[in-house]
């Protein structure tokens, strides 16, 4: 089998690869000192390309990506939206990650990873094999929908976690309408970014369904300062209010 190129040799980029290997496809990293160029001398036809730097990373990795590599990506970053690869990339194959690996510790899954583009399928079996579910989808309209999820599951999470702290089952449980609240700011936001109004109880639900895959999840990580204000400055951008978004702002940054 032809190998897959993996950009970013970190805890996401490990799991994966142990994927890619158990299906039967030999993995060539390329780590921080590497030159991308340089490796695409000696693999010029990968089987795909896994992106799998952070997200801050990934604008520079993907202007730096190889004309031959470009529509061989696979994306797998946070806080991802068409917009972050649209006029650079023409149909990348990207996965909604729901499982989380942090150094040490196993992977956890929480819930089924959805994934959709050209290499779907090669994802699906993969991750599969290590046993990581994974819901192939049927469009771009139900990928759009996944991505804004995540984004709302993480920011609703990360951004009320600064005002209540907790684990997203005390959230729910205890802070309901405040997490509530959060959410409908954080899908102001994403709803614009997306160019897409979607059902908002159905969003909420969805979330939920994310809280009850792991309840002792911990809603603010180190990020979530950071989360808030990038937050904060998209809605300036936007011309949205987001109330709730600059009270819990106002008093925790």
């Amino acid at each position: 089998m032809k190998p897959i190129v993996i950009i970013g040799a970190g805890e996401m980029g490990g799991v994966f690869a142990r994927g890619f290997l158990k299906a039967g496809y030999p993995v060539y990293p390329v780590t921080r000192n590497m030159a991308v160029h340089q490796v695409a001398d000696t693999v010029a036809d990968p089987a795909a390309v896994l992106v799998a730097v952070g997200e801050k990373d990934l604008q520079n990795v993907v202007a730096g990506v190889p004309e031959a590599w470009k529509d061989k990506l696979i994306l797998l970053q946070n806080e991802l939206l068409p917009k972050d690869w649209e006029g650079k990339l023409n149909n990348p194959t990207v996965i909604s990650v729901w499982f989380e690996k942090k150094p040490g510790q196993d992977y956890k899954v929480i819930i089924p990873s959805p994934v959709f583009g050209p290499y779907a399928q090669l994802v699906k079996d993969s991750l599969e094999a290590i046993n990581i579910p994974v819901n192939a989808l049927a469009s771009a309209d139900d990928l759009l929908f996944e991505l804004v999820l995540k984004n709302v599951y993480i920011l609703t999470t990360n951004i009320s976690g600064l005002e209540v702290g907790g684990n997203v089952g005390e959230l729910w449980e205890s802070n309901q309408s405040i997490a509530r609240e959060v959410a409908g700011n954080v899908m102001d936001i994403q709803f614009k970014l997306a160019a897409k109004e979607f059902d908002r109880e159905a969003m909420i639900e969805s979330m939920v369904k994310a809280f009850e895959g792991d309840l002792e999840h911990k809603c603010m990580g180190r990020s979530a300062p950071a989360r808030l204000q990038r937050a904060l400055a998209q809605a300036d951008e936007l011309g949205l209010d987001v109330i709730k978004l600059r009270d819990i702002a106002a008093a925790k940054l």
